[in-house]
């Protein structure tokens, strides 16, 4: 039986730069659950997403997951995908995405598998600098399969994606939630799943 996992934030303070970005936040996710983050430019949804994949320390409050393996940390176990797509401009499709998935703890995803399961199969051996953005993001999401995690951090994850990129990221995420996975999507845009909304008024 799969165990419910519960992604969890109390009276989380986060500041940059001096600055207080957001204050008191409160959150919850669980299995089979999306929360699309939402607020103006600048409330801190990135943020957000950061502080949860240990990228930033929260100044107040905490972070927890429950449910989970607790041998791996919270960021063992999270993958997140920024608005930029890193790669390296030099190396080719199939191996960016072997790099990332060797990187994050040699997943057991067949590399060229995954680039099919995103529409790049004809494109894995260019350089990755031939990709259009719409094409970066794919091979983003791919990388959400390579490694598979149970918790998804996506910053604006349909931005540059055209009509037929959309459809199949929903396809994704629904494939994700139905494994018991948890999605976290700060978003401007309707993320095309059913969605609990937590709104970001900032501090800045």
């Amino acid at each position: 039986m799969r165990l419910k996992l519960r992604l969890l934030g109390h009276a989380v303070r986060c500041v940059r730069g001096g600055r207080e970005v957001f204050s008191d936040l409160d959150f919850e996710v669980a299995s089979g659950d999306v929360l699309a983050v939402t607020g103006p430019n600048g409330a801190g949804k990135t943020s957000l997403l950061r502080l949860i994949a240990g990228l930033l320390i929260p100044a107040e409050g905490t972070v927890a997951l429950e449910g989970a393996d607790a041998e791996l940390t919270l960021a063992d176990q999270a993958h997140y995908l920024g608005h930029r797509d890193a790669m390296k401009p030099a190396l080719s499709v199939l191996e960016n995405l072997s790099f990332w998935r060797d990187f994050l703890g040699g997943g057991t995803g067949d590399a060229s598998e995954c680039l099919t399961a995103v529409g790049l199969d004809h494109a894995a051996h260019l350089p990755a600098a031939y990709l259009s953005a719409g094409q970066r993001r794919r091979l983003s999401m791919a990388r959400l399969l390579a490694t598979p995690r149970p918790i998804w951090l996506l910053d604006e994850p349909t931005s540059a994606l055209d009509a037929a990129g959309q459809a199949l990221f929903v396809d994704l995420i629904n494939d994700h939630l139905a494994r018991g996975g948890l999605v976290m999507a700060a978003t401007h845009a309707p993320l095309g799943v059913p969605a609990k909304e937590l709104r970001i008024r900032g501090g800045l």
